[in-house]
């Protein structure tokens, strides 16, 4: 896994850093931005986001997990949550264990989830899968409070602390997200339900409040995003502050056990703790002294702050605290934080000039760069003067790095510096502001004359001793704690203090300075740091505003505090708009005729570049000529290999299936006769089958015959036993019933034998007809199956034949089609080579045409010049030898008579009197002068003429370099 450093702006990627095996849930960075915690489930890392690389790794066993570490508020701290419910605290800078929370009650342990800290770190929330929340008192390091929810709530999935503009980073509003997507906000002191926002049918996922906890913006379940109002929610969250008279309860000495410090939140009537027998709470009353006098409104700040108490708090213990110097920064200069207005400066992106800021003032950090470039650029929208300020970068740079992760409060705070304490500074711009530093002379003069007076000798000016430490604000000669130290007096008292922080640093350094007898050695002075303590240059300052006169005290001629107002910052038009109006179309002047002198050059480098292109690309193209001409005679011999390749395997595959063709008549010739056989095999078989039908018919007929004789001869034998009976019975119809017996066995044989005799033709017909229509059967039914075959193999002959011409005629197409277009490209190239080369020829024409008239008009007029110089230097002479003759004018045509003066006329009279002649005289001797003074001129101008000849001859060689 790697992480991903993005600029918000403009939307480039500054870095990335890798270490992490698993996913990353959770990045705190530092107040100062300098630093930055990135955790995932098995590691913990710490990097430093100047240089974008890691410092340290926290890694655990498996079996303890890291639930989450992170940045405390306003300081150094870094605490670590183990799954555990082990807490930790760490020093930034060693990564030292400062302290261990102890372990929480067993009656109400929970696994820890989620936390949460106020904006002054001394409070820590605790939750996880329960409806109680442990508070932590990170100072004294114990649980001093356990707050049960509602028993709707089973899981506390967010906490979060509200922002309050009057509780001084001490947030006494907490908001618990829990399971049913309801945000509950109650009040840890009283344990009261404020509000609450989301619903069970309308559940919020996760939730995030601004800074200043104006608005809430949670994202709903649904996926729609809500931003919520806290002052439409609740007024009881902006109430004034409490007043000054309270009840302060102190934290007993023993411990508390869970259930003492167990408290329900209810959302009428306030519960408070329950009190422990064994010891009584002590409580003290402080009453407010009502003799005492209320401060004035001046010295009241925002955020509850008083003006005269921080300055007896500054001068007891000589800074602020570094915790809270930021917070007392921006109550005292009183900042608007105009979001809106500072917007619309940083969209009109960076200034023109400082687009180049990195080449003048190269910075290691890329970060600090870009939010110098980006604030200079603001301050210049702001107002136009600042562009063309040249210490501005000085000036803002401490600020830009002290305040590189908050744009806004650093615009701010330089724009408030440059209003109150760079009074007047811009009054003699662009040259240093000489009524300052006379003012710091003057004080100077007062309070150290022998100082000033050795400055004086060595021809030092404030402009050296006092003006490089007001460009630098005392960047240059302090180190980070003791500018801090030395800001913490400057934003706390009059704006004056600032010039007498000057005067009183070369007080401080008096010694070393007489020391100095060196220019220079004064300038290196006042550019580097110097082994001075600057708590004794912050008495002296103090020394001076009180012991200065008020003739010259700094304070009578610079106004007093003025705030940047709300909502919109104030015209900046203190410095002489002229000169600036000037400068700028000076500037801008110079610009476009730079860039101008770099158009031109570009397009040189331009045509230069072209000129080579296209002679490597005409090479390039004669050698892929070259060898595409090679490749053409290597293909073409290879082709024709291929087709005598081609040819041999061609014949030999012709013998190949001329040997397959016979092999296949013989196999067929083979088939057709095992079929022949085969067919005979079953006609015999079926004969054989046929007489074995027949033969057995015949047995069984001659059975049945055989069977019927008996069956007559026994009847026969029955007729004539009975014959025998009734011949003795019956005498009389003996003969008339053998006659008739007879008759009818004789009728009966011949029905039968002609029936018999029937049957037999017509079995022997339809035998002998079946054996002819079986035999012609058998023999078509041969004849079709051979001409089956046959057909068969010569469709199969004739497709494999077509399939050959097929793709044989695709190949023939796709040969010609690239042909094809290979001519229409050849015939493209020359076309445009043609149209090319007649251009070029034409502009080649036309470039001498012009060429030829420019050496024609450049000889015409040296010509014209040389003989006009040549004229006027012998009428000069003329008149000076002889005054009074006459002189008639000499021209080359009539146009250039009309442009020369007409000094004929002068002496068309044969008499003039004394007071002509005296005049005559006199502008004889002027000609003279002037003639003099035209020779040298064209002596000058030759020269000129030569150093720019030369000097265009050693262009191309620049531009070549």
């Amino acid at each position: 896994m790697f992480l991903t450093y993005m600029e918000t702006v403009t939307k480039e990627l500054v870095s990335w850093m890798r270490g992490h095996e698993s996913s990353v849930f959770s990045i705190s960075v530092h107040a100062s931005g300098k630093y930055a915690i990135t955790t995932s489930s098995d590691t913990a890392q710490l990097w430093d986001l100047d240089t974008f690389q890691r410092k340290r790794k926290l890694n655990i066993r498996q079996s303890v997990g890291i639930q989450k570490v992170f940045f405390l508020p306003l300081s150094n701290t870094i605490l670590s949550c183990f799954k555990d419910n082990s807490i930790f605290a760490w020093e930034c800078d060693t990564l030292f264990c400062k302290y261990q929370l102890p372990a929480p009650p067993e009656s109400s342990s929970i696994l820890y989830k989620v936390f949460a800290v106020t904006r002054d770190g001394r409070i820590l929330a605790a939750g996880g899968k329960s409806n109680h929340l442990h508070l932590w008192c990170l100072e004294a390091r114990q649980l001093f409070r356990i707050i049960q929810m509602p028993t709707k709530v089973r899981a506390i999935r967010h906490l979060e602390f509200l922002p309050d503009s009057f509780d001084a980073g001490s947030n006494q509003v907490l908001g618990v997200l829990s399971q049913d997507g309801i945000m509950r906000f109650i009040n840890i002191q009283t344990c009261k339900l404020l509000f609450e926002i989301g619903s069970l049918d309308e559940g919020i996922s996760s939730s995030a409040i601004s800074p200043h906890g104006r608005y809430i913006a949670s994202i709903m379940e649904n996926g729609s995003l809500n931003i919520y109002s806290v002052q439409a929610l609740t007024q009881e969250i902006n109430k004034p502050p409490p007043p000054l008279v309270k009840v302060i309860e102190d934290l007993p000495k023993n411990k508390l056990s869970s259930s003492d410090l167990k408290m329900k939140v209810t959302s009428g009537r306030v519960q408070q703790p329950a009190k422990s027998r064994e010891s009584k709470m002590q409580t003290r009353i402080l009453k407010q002294d009502l003799t005492g006098d209320f401060e004035s409104k001046k010295n009241e700040l925002p955020d509850g702050l008083n003006k005269k108490r921080l300055q007896i708090l500054l001068k007891g213990y000589g800074e602020y605290p570094t915790k809270y110097r930021m917070f007392i920064w921006r109550s005292l200069l009183q900042l608007p934080e105009n979001h809106t207005a500072f917007s619309t400066l940083i969209d009109k992106g960076t200034h023109v000039a400082f687009l180049n800021l990195q080449k003048k003032y190269p910075i290691k950090s890329r970060k600090l760069l870009r939010v110098l470039q980006r604030t200079l650029s603001a301050l210049a929208h702001w107002s136009v003067i600042f562009s063309d300020t040249p210490y501005l970068p000085l000036l803002a740079f401490p600020f830009v790095k002290l305040f590189q992760n908050n744009q806004l409060i650093c615009f701010e705070v330089i724009a408030t510096l440059i209003i109150n304490w760079c009074q007047h500074w811009f009054e003699y711009f662009p040259n240093p502001p000489i009524n300052i530093l006379s003012m710091i002379e003057n004080v100077l003069a007062f309070h150290d004359k022998e100082l000033l007076q050795h400055f004086i000798d060595h021809d030092i000016t404030s402009q050296l001793y006092a003006w490089p430490l007001l460009e630098t604000v005392f960047s240059e000669v302090l180190t980070r704690e003791e500018w801090l130290k030395l800001f913490d007096n400057i934003f706390s008292n009059h704006p004056s203090f600032l010039l007498m922080t000057v005067v009183a640093y070369n007080i401080c350094s008096r010694t070393p300075l007489l020391s100095c007898n060196l220019k220079d050695d004064f300038e290196f002075f006042f550019h580097h740091r110097n082994n001075l303590d600057i708590n004794v240059v912050i008495r002296q300052v103090y020394h001076l505003m009180e012991t200065t006169p008020t003739d010259i005290h700094p304070d009578s001629m610079l106004n007093v505090f003025v705030a940047l107002t709300k909502g919109q910052y104030p015209v900046f038009n203190q410095y002489p708009k002229f000169i600036v109006d000037y400068q700028t179309q000076e500037r801008e002047r110079i610009r476009n005729d730079e860039l101008d002198y770099l158009r031109e050059r570009q397009t040189v480098e331009d045509m230069q570049a072209k000129v080579d292109q296209q002679r490597v690309e005409d090479e390039a193209w004669y050698q892929k000529q070259e060898l595409l001409r090679k490749a053409e005679e290597t293909r073409r011999e290879m082709l024709l290999q291929e087709e005598e390749k081609m040819i041999q395997q061609r014949q030999r595959l012709a013998a190949v299936k001329r040997e397959l063709k016979v092999k296949e008549m013989h196999l067929q010739d083979a088939a057709r006769r095992r079929f022949l056989k085969l067919q005979q095999d079953q006609q015999e078989m079926e004969l054989r089958r046929l007489d074995d039908e027949i033969g057995r018919k015949v047995y069984m007929r001659d059975r049945e015959i055989a069977a019927t004789a008996r069956d007559l001869e026994m009847r026969q034998l029955e007729l004539e036993s009975q014959k025998r009976l009734y011949e003795k019975n019956l005498t009389e119809n003996q003969e008339a019933v053998a006659k008739e017996m007879r008759a009818d066995a004789d009728a009966y044989r011949r029905k039968v034998d002609l029936e018999e005799h029937m049957f037999h033709k017509l079995i022997e017909a339809g035998e002998t007809q079946s054996q002819k229509t079986q035999k012609v059967i058998k023999e078509n039914l041969a004849k079709a199956e051979q001409a089956c075959l046959n057909t068969d193999w010569q469709i199969q002959s004739l497709h494999k034949q077509k399939c050959d011409d097929l793709q044989r005629n695709k190949c023939y197409q796709e040969v010609a089609k690239l042909l094809r277009e290979n001519r229409r490209k050849e015939i493209e190239i020359i076309n445009a080579m043609v149209e090319e080369e007649a251009k070029k020829w034409k502009e080649a024409e036309g470039k001498e045409f012009r060429l030829r008239s420019a050496k024609k008009a450049s000889a015409l007029s040296d010509a014209s010049r040389k003989w006009f110089l040549k004229q006027e230097i012998n009428a000069a002479v003329e008149h000076a030898e002889n005054p009074c003759h006459k002189e008639e004018p000499r021209f080359q045509n009539e146009q250039d008579s009309s442009c020369l003066p007409r000094t004929s006329q002068l002496n068309d009279s044969s008499e003039m009197d004394p007071s002509t002649q005296i005049s005559l005289n006199r502008r004889a001797v002027e000609w003279d002068t002037t003639g003099q003074n035209l020779i040298k001129k064209v002596r000058n101008l030759r020269q000129r003429l030569t150093a720019r000849a030369r000097h265009r001859c050693q262009t191309p060689h620049l531009l070549a370099a």
